[in-house]
């Protein structure tokens, strides 16, 4: 038997959907299945709509619809699950602090508003994890067993895969890479904490250090020879490769996944960082691990969403 289910992937720019198809055999994540691991669920559909400047309750309602319209073409879904930019209220479904959207959004109730709109039970996941779940699922890591994930944009997101399970902690916190303090004495960080990974490695650090408008310059600069663009990419994949170093040396993952808007650059961004997480890991054996690009796209987040959902149980649960 196979059942579906609906992601959603909420931004400040844009919302992604997707559904997917589990064999309801073989569910679940993979440590649930020690003969081997689930076979892979199957992407039925995607849809992207504008999150637009309207509050909330006008943008649930547009989500509403088209999750119903998907539903009704690729489904019926069993659950959903909702990825959000930042910090949430597992208990309440009730957003707490998403920097990325309206002051209106901080202090919302969200998971139960769209789970009635949406009429199946529907669970919450901090966007950055959702992405990780997906990668390592389905994506640059399906197939091992301890992944580090990470997505570089605005900010510096990411979670940490063990053993086949995301780590999730209370209300979806754990795994917050771009927060480790590489530096007590370096820049305050959104977070309101000092040196943290994403003070020095987000998209605006590199642009500033660069001397460019956007990421993207900085690296098309670098690339044509321009000096100073140059020295700031060897200085972001620097302080990257320091958090990068830390985790592989406590979890030797098998992989680390390298996503996000910033990521897009490639190997422009990539040969540096695997240099310098190689100096940095002297007690790491570098054959043991891959630094690889993500591998899902834009619709990563929505994907991973919808594997939360079935792995949450939300059928069970509601």
């Amino acid at each position: 038997m196979t059942r579906r289910f609906l992601g959603i992937d909420v931004g400040g720019t844009s919302c992604k959907l997707a559904v997917l198809e589990v064999d309801g055999d073989r569910a679940g994540s993979p440590g649930d299945h020690p003969g081997g691991p689930p076979d892979p669920p199957k992407l039925l559909a995607t849809a992207v709509l504008p999150t637009g400047h309207g509050g909330p309750d006008e943008v649930l309602d547009r989500l509403a619809a088209e999750g119903a319209r998907l539903a009704a073409e690729h489904g019926p879904v069993a659950a959903a699950g909702a990825g959000v930019p930042g910090l949430f209220d597992e208990a309440s479904g009730r957003t707490l602090f998403l920097p990325n959207l309206p002051a209106a959004w901080n202090g919302r109730e969200f998971g139960r508003p769209l789970a009635g709109r949406l009429g199946v039970p529907t669970v919450l996941i901090n966007d950055a994890r959702a992405f990780t779940l997906a990668e390592s699922r389905i994506g640059a890591a399906a197939g091992c067993s301890t992944v580090v994930c990470l997505t570089l944009g605005t900010g510096v997101g990411g979670g940490v895969v063990v053993d086949g399970r995301l780590r999730y902690g209370p209300h979806g916190r754990a795994g917050e890479v771009g927060h480790q303090v590489i530096d007590p004495n370096g820049p305050r960080c959104g977070c309101g904490n000092r040196g943290c990974v994403e003070a020095f490695a987000a998209g605006a650090a590199l642009s500033r250090l660069g001397g460019q408008d956007s990421p993207q310059a900085v690296f098309r600069a670098a690339a044509a020879g321009d000096e100073l663009a140059a020295a700031a990419v060897q200085a972001v994949a620097w302080r990257l490769a320091v958090g990068i170093a830390n985790l592989v040396t406590v979890l030797w993952p098998e992989r680390v996944v390298v996503g996000g808007g910033v990521a897009a650059a490639g190997e422009r961004l990539l040969g540096p960082l695997r240099a310098a997480v190689a100096d940095a890991t002297p007690l790491v054996d570098p054959a043991s691990y891959e630094i690889v690009p993500a591998a899902l796209g834009p619709a990563a987040g929505a994907i991973g969403a919808a594997l939360w959902a079935e792995e949450r149980g939300g059928v069970r649960e509601g």
